[in-house]
């Protein structure tokens, strides 16, 4: 079913299992995959009837017997399986993180899941260094725009693309070096002029036509990071180019670090990925980061939510406001 098509009904809490934290969820974030989910055309497909919604921020109500990770009334953001898209939802504590007293709930959503995967991505497999030419494809997107935040913290040089000139400049106002309008004729062209021997690392969630023209600026022993394929078309991927120049493909998936592969390894990376969420909550407080929230939408106007991302037209991240921030005043 469509994402739109869903109703707000009221439903009972969901049961606090063994090990479990409840949150009070104030703000969840709504992206392309969330409608995939619902339509069972994602990898994942949650058992029906279900609460969509995979990245929250709020406040601990509850925990299980004998937890001490956490406690009542500690703020959280939180990656988790399903049911963000109600005013509570019960978790593994594994994807759970404090947030730090300055981060407020309204772009808290994203650090575990948009930031995450663009910080995950850039320095596991591509191992991102100092000094490099990073290329962000998307980059006024949730990820894209992390990835150029990250890209620019990490010390590369930035080169974003994006479809108008106006998410062209956000990305500049977050630290892109230099910026590309993509779909365009020009667009190889301009690369190259501000990358003349190749990008060495380029950061893909679009495909399609994105890939295409990566394949044709990246630096020899470049890599090329496949997050998405919002475009629509899959990129089949040449061989012959791939051994004339050296480059390595590398698929990211980051759902395999939080429990949402084909068998749940939350806990055998649960270091790995607190660490990474750890590091970025520093660059944050150091102010390195600036995660962005362009629309707000109250529960109930969840489909205007959703046209919104359908239509591109957020910058960062798309959210929900659940009754519980709104009578908060948060």
């Amino acid at each position: 079913m469509p994402y739109r098509d869903l109703m707000v009904e009221d439903i009972p809490s969901p049961d606090l299992g063994p090990g479990q934290v409840r949150i009070g969820v104030h703000y969840a974030g709504v992206s392309f995959a969330t409608d995939l989910v619902t339509r069972g055309q994602y990898q994942r497909k949650p058992p029906r009837p279900f609460t969509p919604g995979t990245e929250v921020a709020g406040e601990i109500l509850e925990i299980a017997p004998g937890m001490t990770r956490f406690a009542v009334g500690d703020r959280v953001c939180a990656c988790i399986d399903w049911g963000g898209h109600a005013e509570e939802a019960v978790t593994h504590p594994a994807t759970v993180y404090k947030l730090p007293d300055s981060m407020p709930f309204d772009i808290s959503p994203q650090i575990p899941t948009s930031y995450a995967t663009s910080h995950a991505a850039l320095t596991w497999r591509a191992a991102l260094q100092p000094g490099e030419t990073l290329l962000v494809h998307g980059a006024a997107g949730a990820v894209g725009l992390a990835a150029v935040e990250l890209g620019k913290a990490l010390g590369a040089k930035v080169i974003a693309t994006a479809s108008t000139p106006e998410k062209l400049a956000v990305a500049r106002a977050h630290g892109a070096d230099d910026t590309v309008l993509f779909p365009s004729p020009h667009a190889l062209a301009a690369i190259k002029d501000r990358a003349p021997h190749g990008v060495n690392v380029v950061y893909d969630p679009i495909g399609g036509d994105a890939f295409d023209l990566s394949l044709r600026c990246t630096s020899h022993e470049g890599r090329i990071l496949v997050i998405g394929f919002a475009a629509g078309r899959i990129q089949q991927i040449p061989g012959n180019i791939l051994l004339v120049k050296n480059i390595s493909v590398m698929g990211f998936n980051y759902g395999l670090y939080v429990g949402w592969g084909l068998k749940d390894e939350r806990i055998e990376h649960e270091s790995r990925v607190r660490g990474s969420i750890e590091s970025m909550f520093s660059l944050y407080e150091a102010g390195k980061l600036r995660p962005t929230t362009s629309h707000i939408y109250e529960l109930g106007q969840f489909s205007d939510a959703m046209a919104t991302v359908q239509a591109r037209q957020g910058i960062g991240k798309v959210l929900l406001r659940m009754p519980r921030a709104s009578r908060s005043g948060l």
